[in-house]
């Protein structure tokens, strides 16, 4: 982290979390591929569910945000003691986030999807049959967040393959299994993404064990409450942006359904596909922060300015062939997810612009992400919050008073280039002020 030449650590610390966001994306997109043969309202129960999916992942990834830049930090340090308390913490947040999930899908499973359905029984159920599942059984998904990110803290991006192909080839020969061939439909897809989920934490808690010396862990309800303290201090922020998100894809839910409940399967289509598209910039992104993490500990600003130029080239380069695919052929898209005539209709220009508007996001991401290694949380949060919340609801809800659909998307691509010298402006400030406390 101190020493390997910028341009390829960026990289090296990058990749595993590509593949580690890649496989998050693959669960969702392969599920809703699949389910798409099912019926379409089963594929708009799914795109329903996944503002709440975007909670509970928020929990896991915040933790996992958290836990980056302290076990970084605390290894930059030379601080072996304060690693092992920081893992064992990660591992007990992981607990209580699965406790939390499973409380909250037994009180509101039910009567979310009783108010975002329209009425639609078929749809509700099929929503509700899938997360269910998901929630209760999120375990799996809390647990490999974390045993993720300790072997690529400590730099053992080659571990991380295993837990990846573990998770990532169960899910997908048990997907078409539990779907078509005992027919469960969307509760069979849900079955499908936590058994993976399992097998990816039972690998990582074995790699771990086994090869991964510089972090020690224990599994304990006693944790050392300040390590605690400074996860959840630069988790909480990440979480907290991720949860008013999905409170924005409720929002655009229910503007969508005034126009059809085509529209909603539309969007949702859109999210998958650009959560997929996008794992090259996130990874980058999130492998950003333990760099400045790092190096911010072990005062060489040089350094920290170096990698945020690098993240942006690599996360526009990644990017690219995907935004060509998106641009030049969106009808293929569709099509893998059996589109009707109506919806490749409503969704040819939304893949578009949607594609359009994640090219813009990326100077946002970056400066998010080197923030948080700052440990500048709050202008992170606030910076996400204004792109990915206040702004595209704003002018979406502005937009749709002309009546055309379209006009939402572009509230996004607005909102992004928007947000652009905010994120400058925030990054010249903190980056400043972080110089000034580390001198």
């Amino acid at each position: 982290m101190g020493t390997k030449k910028i341009s390829r650590l960026v990289l090296t610390t990058g990749i595993p979390l590509m593949l580690s966001l890649l496989i998050n994306s693959l669960y969702n997109f392969v599920d809703s591929v699949f389910v798409s043969r099912v019926a379409e309202n089963a594929l708009t129960g799914l795109s329903l569910a996944s503002p709440v999916q975007i909670i509970v992942s928020a929990l896991g990834l915040g933790n996992a945000v958290g836990l980056n830049a302290a076990i970084s930090r605390a290894l930059g340090e030379g601080r072996p003691d304060k690693v092992k308390k920081t893992a064992s913490a990660a591992i007990f947040l992981a607990l209580c986030a699965w406790v939390l999930i499973s409380a909250a899908c037994l009180v509101g499973v039910r009567a979310y999807f009783a108010w975002q359905s329209g009425g639609n029984a078929e749809i509700a159920a099929y929503g509700q049959d899938y997360l269910t599942i998901c929630m209760l059984f999120s375990l799996g998904q809390m647990g490999q967040w974390v045993f993720d990110r300790f072997v690529i803290a400590s730099g053992k991006s080659h571990l991380f393959l295993f837990t990846l192909s573990a998770a990532s080839i169960t899910n997908l020969i048990l997907d078409p299994v539990f779907i078509f061939g005992f027919g469960m439909g969307t509760r069979g897809a849900a079955i499908a993404t936590v058994i993976g989920q399992h097998v990816g934490l039972l690998a990582g808690i074995l790699i771990n064990a086994r090869w991964n010396k510089e972090i020690e862990f224990s599994f304990t309800l006693r944790p050392d409450w300040h390590s605690v303290a400074t996860i959840l201090r630069v988790g909480i922020p990440s979480t907290l942006v991720q949860v008013i998100t999905s409170f924005v894809t409720v929002a655009m839910n229910s503007l969508l359904l005034a126009f059809s409940s085509t529209a909603v399967a539309v969007y949702g289509v859109c999210s998958r596909m650009m959560g997929l598209c996008t794992v090259g910039v996130h990874g980058i992104d999130n492998g950003l922060i333990p760099i400045v993490a790092f190096n911010y500990g072990a005062a060489q600003p040089h350094r920290v300015r170096e990698a945020l130029r690098w993240a942006v080239i690599y996360s526009v380069l990644f990017y690219l062939p995907f935004l060509l695919v998106l641009e030049a052929a969106p009808g293929l898209v569709l099509k893998l997810f059996n589109a009707s005539a109506q919806m490749t209709g409503i969704g040819l220009p939304a893949v578009r612009i949607m594609g359009l508007a994640s090219l813009v996001s990326i100077p946002n991401l970056v400066v998010a992400s080197a923030l948080q290694g700052l440990s500048r949380p709050r202008p992170s949060m606030f910076l996400t919050m204004l792109r990915q919340a206040a702004l595209p609801v704003l002018l979406a809800l502005t937009l749709s008073r002309l009546g055309r659909l379209n006009l939402i998307w572009v509230a996004f691509v607005l909102a992004e280039g928007i947000g652009i010298p905010v994120a400058l402006s925030f990054w010249r400030q903190e980056s400043q002020a972080a110089l000034m406390d580390r001198a």
